[in-house]
């Protein structure tokens, strides 16, 4: 057997988003790395897809990286997959990849190739609806949730390319309060929800209009977002 690991994309929301690639390789594959088995489990079921399954995630520590560059080692054929869309973007894949070409030297393409299979990213789905300006931008990931959050909101203030970040329900009406102090009352972004999901939404507007959008309604405050500062 020869070692390979296939960065695996996979539906943020809609499970018909994946691609017939996606589970042809999770088929394949001898084990796949799960951000949460308990999650992507619940994804193989659906498809019928019986394969092993490792846990590789932000906490695994250096003992993960070991398990995931053993098990290639031993000829396995890894496939990794996030909770949710594009491993790599806003996860421990990226590092895990950096890892392995460390290992087996940056020309991993006889010892253990990388390919990916590409499909779903919130960043993408979010910019591709948005209809703000965004002919180029700075992609945040999450904020950090305290030290440094407010030089990087002044940060996209000044920025003549657009800002796209991901927020969690928890900080979400802080930061729409962050960005209305930041951008001034007329600079439109766009906050966008639960993307391919049944309760899918996209707010546009000025960071105040926003804010008290959600601020009224509770109930929307809830879900993932993905949030896009308009290029000046």
């Amino acid at each position: 057997m020869s070692a390979k690991l296939s960065i695996v994309a996979t539906p943020i929301g809609n499970l018909e988003d994946i691609t017939l690639r996606a589970l042809r390789v999770l088929k394949e594959a001898d084990v796949i790395a799960c951000e949460d088995t308990r999650v992507t489990k619940k994804l193989l079921s659906h498809f019928d897809i019986h394969t092993p399954t490792v846990s590789f995630h932000a906490n695994s520590g250096e003992k993960g990286f070991e398990k995931i560059v053993t098990l290639l080692t031993a000829g396995k054929h890894v496939a990794l997959v996030s909770d949710a869309g594009t491993p790599g973007i806003s996860d421990p894949g990226l590092e895990l990849v950096s890892v392995v070409r460390n290992h087996f030297g940056n020309d991993t393409s006889q010892d253990c190739p990388i390919e990916a299979i590409p499909g779903p990213s919130a960043l993408a789905t979010a910019i591709s609806i948005a209809g703000l300006r965004a002919p180029s931008f700075v992609f945040y990931g999450f904020l950090p949730q305290k030290k440094g959050r407010e030089k990087l909101f002044a940060e996209m203030a000044a920025a003549s390319r657009a800002s796209v970040f991901y927020e969690s329900p928890h900080r979400i009406l802080k930061a729409l309060d962050s960005l209305g102090r930041s951008l001034g009352p007329w600079r439109r972004i766009g906050v966008f929800r639960e993307l391919t999901k049944v309760y899918e939404e996209s707010v546009l507007g000025t960071p105040g209009e926003i804010l008290a959008y959600f601020t009224e309604h509770e109930d929307k405050q809830r879900g993932e977002f993905v949030v896009i500062v308009e290029a000046v």
